[in-house]
């Protein structure tokens, strides 16, 4: 969230340790009324960039996987599928873009991305019959991005996948099922997919990493405000939430390519990662794809403070 400017990791962990120290009226600044909000206001900080100073990309542009030259075997991509078409979102452009509005067929998506929680994350952007356009609001809470629709200037939090502030305050957000996988087994799966192209019309060094470091260092740019300690802070989880219940799966703990059966929230779960891809598979008893949350454990803990960790049975 803090950088798209061409810098390294530590510079923009100095600047959000400044931006934490005004958080409310950094917010006003950005032109956004918080009158309402939901989340309390010494909590949302500025995240260094102001207003859509992280570009979203709002009309994007795909190729075909056969096309594709400009991604290493490994790099992860975010997969999502719709009808018959599969699109591949690579986290090497949303790192500098963070929202994709995109269509596919009858459905508007916002594919956003949290580069300090980890999280890549499928949304619907039809609200109440009407199809909202999202951009990147400079500001951050336990962390995470806050998001802002164009057509009302209303707050929403990714990680917590509802408006917090403006005339939507306390609309939810459907989270579509989605999967992590690698570049090569993405490729592999959906040889006639198209992915999401470099030509974004923003001038970006998309060969580069701006967050180069962060994942291995133990600490958070920003505060948050709950701390369990059952994982490292950011250890990879993909959490679920059935029935009002809330599951973390720590992905070193998942038995290799072997799908394991749950129950959350009086609901039957498989869930089945894949080191070698990075792939991890929820579906239902039924066999339907479940949406999951990929990120940091800090950031799952941070929004479902009575999470439950799935634990492998004798």
């Amino acid at each position: 969230m803090i950088t798209a400017l061409r810098i390294p990791f530590l510079v923009p962990l100095l600047i959000g340790i400044v931006a934490t120290l005004a958080p409310a009226p950094a917010a006003e600044k950005l032109g956004f009324n918080l009158d309402r909000a939901t989340i309390p206001l010494a909590e949302i900080h500025a995240g260094g960039p102001p207003r859509d100073g992280i570009p979203s990309i709002d009309r994007p542009k795909f190729v075909a996987a056969s096309r594709v030259k400009f991604l290493a075997a490994d790099d992860m991509v975010i997969s999502f599928t719709h009808g018959n078409e599969t699109r591949a979102y690579p986290l090497r452009i949303l790192v500098w873009h963070e929202i994709v509005n995109d269509r596919i067929g009858d459905l508007a998506i916002n594919v956003s991305y949290c580069p300090l929680c980890g999280s890549a994350m499928v949304f619907d952007r039809t609200q109440g019959g009407r199809v909202l356009e999202f951009g990147v609001s400079g500001l951050l809470y336990q962390s995470d991005v806050l998001m802002y629709d164009r057509q009302t200037e209303s707050l929403w939090s990714q990680m917590e996948m509802a408006a917090v502030s403006g005339p939507q305050v306390g609309q939810k957000l459907r989270l579509l099922a989605s999967q992590h996988m690698t570049w090569r087994a993405w490729k592999k799966e959906f040889p006639a997919g198209s992915v999401l192209s470099t030509d974004t019309g923003f001038d970006r060094d998309y060969d580069r990493q701006p967050y180069d470091g962060y994942e291995r260092n133990p600490g958070t740019v920003f505060p948050v405000k709950i701390t369990r300690t059952e994982l490292p802070t950011k250890a990879w989880i993909a959490g679920v939430v059935m029935n009002g219940a809330a599951r973390a799966y720590p992905h070193d703990r998942l038995p290799d390519g072997v799908e394991v059966e749950d129950t959350v929230g009086g609901s039957t779960l498989r869930v089945r990662y894949d080191r070698g891809s990075r792939r991890l598979t929820v579906i239902d008893a039924e066999g339907a794809a479940v949406p999951y949350v990929s990120a940091y454990w800090f950031a799952w803990q941070a929004f479902h403070s009575d999470t439950t960790l799935w634990t492998k049975t004798p």
